[in-house]
């Protein structure tokens, strides 16, 4: 009696199994009709495309439907129509949005599985003419999350352009990316929407794809250096810096890349080079006049320690100036105005140190004459100027 309805069990188990993939079959068949009555007459049978959509869409829940590369091509067939008739609205309409989040990705996605599974000449052919349809749009979709700064749906958008150039150009298929320079935008772009997203690892096979070609591109070596810095390989990221500056020399991007790393690597000598070129190429920008200021002020500073009177002096007017010259640009630069107090009162609080230091009960002419000369030099500091109270002394 057990076996018995055990193995009514197993027949109705797979009764059901086969009845589930015949209607599973049957709505992939149903699908590809209703997107050929929506293209025969869209204007009347509008509704069919989304009942195309939505039975293909439950078909491929089935594995048999699954393995069957024609249903992939007819998905993706099926985004791409609805994309295609979105973008008609949108000439109508600019400001008519997308049905779909990235129609063209799911079309994609839908024609690169076809284009895998493809067993016969004429399913490749359709999967590449579908991928071909749809590049366009993977790029500008994607500099629309880009710009939206959804820099995941970006990168998977643009990810998906450049597999598309490789499936075009394998088949010897015209792809919008054929242009050399186009086709290194597109790395760029792709690398910079993958470090944004936080994929290091991706954005750097693309930076390194660009770069490895020899690229043109100072943004390049910028972008593969902060992938280096962030994955902390000071050694490479130092190497393709250096190489950047090199091939680039008046690239901006660059140049304020290495004031950076010489300002983390306090290399206050290497710094005020760079610098002066930064300024020469951007003299309004404020942030770069105190940045020099300051480097000056801790040359300063460290003189001053090994009472190096003569060179001190020369860094601290060469501090002075450059954070004047930073309230010259912009007077009400917060960073300008306290830097300067500073380092005058910096400088007064030594030389009061050394007054201070000096013996009050000695009145011989030595003696006289070192406490005279020592006001002097404290009051030629800056006279008549109000300084920072002593909290907010550097």
């Amino acid at each position: 009696m057990k076996k018995s309805f055990l193995s009514l069990c197993c027949f109705l188990l797979t009764v059901a199994l086969a009845q589930a993939q015949e209607d599973a079959g049957k709505l992939a068949k149903q699908a590809g009709r209703a997107l050929t009555s929506y293209n025969i007459d869209p204007s009347n049978n509008g509704n069919k495309l989304e009942e195309a959509k939505s039975k293909m869409d439950q078909a491929l829940q089935d594995a048999e439907v699954q393995a069957n590369p024609a249903s992939w091509i007819t998905k993706g067939e099926i985004y791409n129509t609805i994309l295609q008739r979105d973008m008609a609205r949108r000439l109508l309409d600019p400001n008519a949005k997308l049905s779909g989040d990235n129609d063209a990705l799911e079309a994609y996605n839908a024609f690169a599985k076809g284009y895998e599974l493809a067993t016969k000449s004429y399913q490749k052919t359709d999967a590449v003419k579908g991928i071909g349809e749809v590049q366009g749009h993977l790029i500008n979709i994607g500099v629309t999350k880009y710009e939206a700064g959804a820099f995941e749906k970006a990168f998977q958008s643009f990810e998906a352009a450049l597999n598309s150039h490789k499936i075009l150009s394998e088949n010897k298929a015209t792809s919008l990316l054929d242009d050399p320079e186009q086709f290194n935008n597109q790395l760029y772009i792709t690398a910079l929407a993958a470090q944004l997203a936080n994929k290091t690892d991706r954005a750097e096979a693309y930076y390194k794809q660009s770069y490895d070609n020899n690229t043109d591109k100072p943004a390049i070596y910028e972008g593969l250096y902060n992938v280096y810095q962030e994955k902390g390989d000071t050694t490479a990221a130092d190497k393709v810096l250096a190489e950047g500056r090199k091939k680039f020399p008046n690239d901006p991007g660059l140049l304020f890349a290495e004031i950076n790393a010489y300002l983390q690597k306090g290399k206050l000598e290497e710094l005020i080079s760079r610098l002066e070129q930064a300024i020469k190429q951007e003299p309004t920008n404020v942030s770069l006049w105190v940045t020099l200021g300051s480097v000056y002020d801790n040359l300063h500073q460290r003189e001053m320690k090994a009472k190096n009177e003569e060179k001190a002096a020369e860094y601290f007017d060469k501090a002075k100036n450059n954070y004047e010259q930073a309230q010259n640009v912009d007077s009400t630069n917060v960073d300008a105005v306290y830097s300067l107090g500073a380092l005058i009162f910096n400088k007064a609080a030594v030389r009061t140190q050394e007054l201070n230091a000096l013996p009050q009960d000695d009145f011989s002419a030595a003696a006289l004459k070192n406490m005279k000369a020592a006001r002097r030099d404290h009051r030629a500091v800056q006279p008549g100027i109000t300084l920072f109270p002593e909290s907010r002394k550097t």
